[in-house]
Order: structure tokens, then sequence, then C-alpha cells
């Protein structure tokens, strides 16, 4: 009788063993079947449209979006007056972060007149403030010189972001690719965006501040102004080597960088070792956040085609970040890469909780 009741606890022993293990491992990972189902936040999205149906089909798939103006293009004025506009409608499901115009640098008055559209921006309901990469990459001097994020002439507008503790977004720079010809990039993204804009590939333009030029700028401008609440966007331009971005993230301590459209760069990395980068996500997931660049803007009208891109964009990269599940990337010649499978607690960071702390939008 004791050897049976002994047999029966040992049973019963392994099989509530066997459930909890089950349960925790569904508590510790997603599966690819709970990407509709979990809360996500694409928090570099270009929403440059009045039409609300995107909208709509983001909160199906459980997405809220932050769109990010750029000062180039579509107008400001007019971005700004979409965001703000579908901000109001959609207050728990869309945010946006403004920008300011760059051209009249140098002229009197600039620092003030920047100052006033950062405040009419905010008071607008904008989370946060966004540079971009025509300063270093476009913008000159009276005299013909590249003018650089760190240049002086910002020091108003910089110290005012940091005294009024503003999220500041910043794509400065471009991907190391950007310096290379195209048959030595490594990315087919990054071949097909500069052979469309060449006007943005530097290694046509010698004369331009190199890769290393625009990485220190964006330094310096983060030693000058250690308090700027800073979000590097996709991957702060160091999106070859999570070494590089290792090195700023411990030499920053307010640096923090979004994913936006870089992941082929890990994915890239990922294929002569997986675990440096695993382990790169899981060491900064704090500082860390998802964003896909989409862009829609207002005179595309077909709905199905948009919503089945950015479906699949979405999905094949929670796919990588969440899972083991193993893809073949496009920009990568389709070479198999097996997908980071990050705990349950990193992907609720990287996809929400981080977002809605950098950028206290929702």
């Amino acid at each position: 009788m004791k050897k049976k009741k002994f047999i029966y606890i040992l049973v019963i022993g392994s099989l509530v063993y066997f459930i909890m293990g089950c349960r925790n491992n569904n508590i510790d990972y997603y599966q690819v079947a709970d990407f509709e189902k979990m809360q996500k936040i694409d928090a570099h999205f270009h929403y440059n449209t009045s039409d609300t149906r995107y909208i709509e089909y983001s909160v199906k798939m459980n997405f809220k979006l932050i769109s990010v103006n750029v000062d180039a293009g579509f107008p400001i004025d007019e971005q700004l007056e979409i965001t703000s506009t579908l901000k109001k409608l959609y207050p728990d499901d869309f945010a946006f972060i403004g920008t300011f115009p760059v051209d009249s640098f140098g002229a009197d008055g600039f620092d003030q007149q920047t100052i006033r559209r950062i405040d009419q921006c905010l008071k607008s309901g904008a989370s946060g403030i966004k540079v971009w990469k025509n300063i270093g990459m476009v913008l000159k001097d009276r005299d013909g010189s590249y003018v650089m994020v760190d240049n002086p002439g910002f020091k108003p507008v910089f110290e005012y972001i940091q005294t009024m503790k503003i999220p500041l977004l910043a794509h400065l720079g471009e991907p190391k690719n950007c310096w290379l010809p195209l048959e030595e990039m490594t990315m087919g993204n990054d071949r097909r965006y500069f052979e469309a804009h060449p006007q943005y590939h530097m290694y046509l333009q010698p004369e331009a501040p190199s890769y290393q030029d625009q990485i220190d700028a964006r330094d310096n401008l983060l030693k000058q102004y250690p308090g700027l609440d800073f979000t590097g966007a996709h991957l702060a331009s160091l999106e070859w080597s999570v070494d590089e971005l290792s090195q700023r993230f411990e030499s920053y301590p307010n640096m923090k960088a979004d994913l936006t459209d870089r992941i082929g760069h890990l994915q890239y990395q990922s294929l002569t070792d997986r675990d440096k980068v695993r382990n790169f996500l899981m060491k900064y997931q704090d500082r860390l956040l998802y964003g896909s660049d989409v862009t829609i803007n207002e005179n595309e009208s077909d709905y199905v085609t948009i919503t089945t891109d950015l479906f699949k964009v979405w999905k094949d990269q929670w796919i990588f970040l969440a899972t083991d599940s193993v893809l073949k990337v496009k920009d990568l010649e389709y070479k198999e890469v097996k997908g980071l499978k990050l705990p349950r607690e990193v992907i609720d960071k990287i996809f929400s909780k981080n977002a809605e702390r950098f950028f206290r939008s929702f």
C-alpha cells in the first residue's frame, strides 16, 4: 500500500511539474499566434494622411501609433495639422512627435523662432520633438560649409529642449552603408533607397562630412547636453555594430534608441553571432523601442495593399524578435535567419512599455 501511495504521489508530482513547466513557458515567451493579441506600439510611423482607416486597422491589430513629423518633403505645417487632429480624434491610440524647420539657420532670430515652433508643437499635443538628417547632410551655412548638429548656432534650442525635459528623437547620419558603393552595401533595402535617393548617398559626395563626422557630432551633442532626453532613431546610426551602440549606451546614460528600419541589420549580425545580438537586446531592454518607419501619404488610396504590406512588416519583425522561427529575409538575399526569441517581458518593453515611458504619449 505504501509503495502504491508513493507511486501515486510521484505521478501526481510529475504531472504538476509538467503543467507548471508549460505554464511558465507560456508566461516567459510569446508564440507566433500571440502577435495580434498583445498590445503594441509602433513608435516611429509616418502618418501623412487624414484618412483614419489605417488607425482603425492598427487598433484591430492591437497597435498604437506614434507618427513622426519630418522636416522634408511633405510640408511640416500640414504634417502638424494632420497629426494634431488625429491625436484629438484618437487620444488613446495615436500620438505624434513634432519638428522644426532649419531653412533659416544662421539668420537673426532663428533660435527664438525655433523655440516658438517647439512650443506650438507641444501645445498641439506633440509627445516630443524630432531633428532630422538634413542637419549634417544637407544644411549649409552662409560659407557653404555643412552644418552639424553640435554647431553652436543650435545651442539655445538644445538648451531649451534639455531644460524643459522635452523628449528628443534624432535621426542624425545614415547607415554606414551610405558611404559605400551600392555593390558593397550589406542590405538590399539600403541599396534600393540610396539608388533611388542619390542626394543622400554620401559615397557619391566625397566633399560631404564622413560617416564618422556624423557620429562624432551626435556624440558631441550628448556630451554638451548630458540632460537631454535623447532617443537615437534607426539604432542611432550605429546599426552595423551592437558593440558600438553598447559603448554609447555606457557613455551616455540618457541615450535610448529605436529599432526603426534597422532590424535587418540586427538580422545580418545575427547570421554570424546570434547570441551577441540577443544578449545586446537583453542587456539594454529598457533603452530600446520598436518602430516600423512605414509611411502612408495623402494620395495613397490602395487600402488593401497598404494594410497587407503593413501587416507583413509588423508580423515578420515581431516574429524575429519574439520567437525562434526561421525567416527568409529578402534584404539579405533570402538568407535564413533564426529568430531571437526574447523573453515576454523584454518584448513587452520593446513593443510598448518603453515607448509609453519615453514619450508619455497615451
